[in-house]
């Protein structure tokens, strides 16, 4: 966020108050075709970054686990069967539209008992300390308008011995891989969103967003900033995509 209350909106800066209901409603455009559209654009491998998420995760059964920025629930989906019925799996959004598709998947998929559901703000938790044995976001912190609050909100719920896992777009490791992922993002992904949900500004804001987040280094700066140790990511993807992860000891 810059200084004079402003925070950027893809490549807009608008005011810090205004991010939360744009990003609101870019989610609200998506939301019934953002599996297809997900598959769409990583042809598929996006379901190869969640799987080494989970692995990174280490959860266990009966543990509880808090999967911020759900969406349709990818990761707390494996997460519930990991878990069993005495775990707990908080799906959280703090979009309505996108948890309502990811609570309709789950119980169309059988999944009930350990999966509860929560329309939140990453920023203000409203969970007590110490409370959960992991938590994640998966593609979901590029849009907070806070991040740093974010994190520190994420490293005072975890339980000592309790890990993070952040999964996001990130930044390529190679300059030709860098030259060809932006005209990747900037011509093909609008397009796709013009012809698969008539909504080629939303994807746009997707690209911008990504140039935007902070890189590995930067990232992981952050969350030692915000107490996390041991902390360190995995590239994916040239880079494309990283998973973070820190622990609270």
């Amino acid at each position: 966020m810059s200084d004079d209350k402003t925070t950027h909106f893809g490549y807009q800066q608008v005011p810090v108050e205004e991010k939360a209901s744009r990003v609101r409603a870019v989610f609200d455009s998506v939301a019934s075709r953002y599996d297809l559209m997900n598959d769409l654009m990583s042809l598929g491998i996006h379901r190869l970054w969640k799987r080494h998420t989970i692995e990174l995760a280490g959860v266990r059964r009966g543990q509880r686990v808090l999967d911020l920025a759900s969406g349709t629930g990818d990761l707390a989906e494996r997460f519930s069967g990991i878990v069993g019925a005495q775990g707990l799996v908080v799906m959280s959004d703090i979009n309505a539209s996108m948890l309502t598709e990811g609570r309709e998947r789950m119980l169309d998929r059988g999944h009930v008992g350990n999966l509860h559901y929560a329309l939140i703000n990453a920023e203000k938790l409203p969970f007590p300390s110490d409370y959960f044995d992991c938590v994640t976001i998966g593609f979901g912190l590029r849009n907070v308008t806070d991040k740093q609050a974010a994190l520190v909100e994420m490293q005072r719920v975890l339980r000592p011995g309790g890990r993070a896992l952040i999964l996001e777009f990130s930044h390529p490791v190679s300059r030709p891989l860098s030259k060809a992922y932006d005209l990747y993002s900037f011509s093909v992904l609008p397009t796709l969103g013009r012809l698969v949900v008539n909504d080629p500004e939303s994807y746009r804001y997707l690209a911008e967003s990504i140039r935007m987040h902070p890189d590995q280094e930067t990232l992981r700066a952050m969350m030692e900033a915000a107490g996390f140790e041991r902390c360190d990511y995995f590239n994916h993807s040239g880079g494309i995509v990283a998973i973070h992860r820190g622990y609270k000891l």
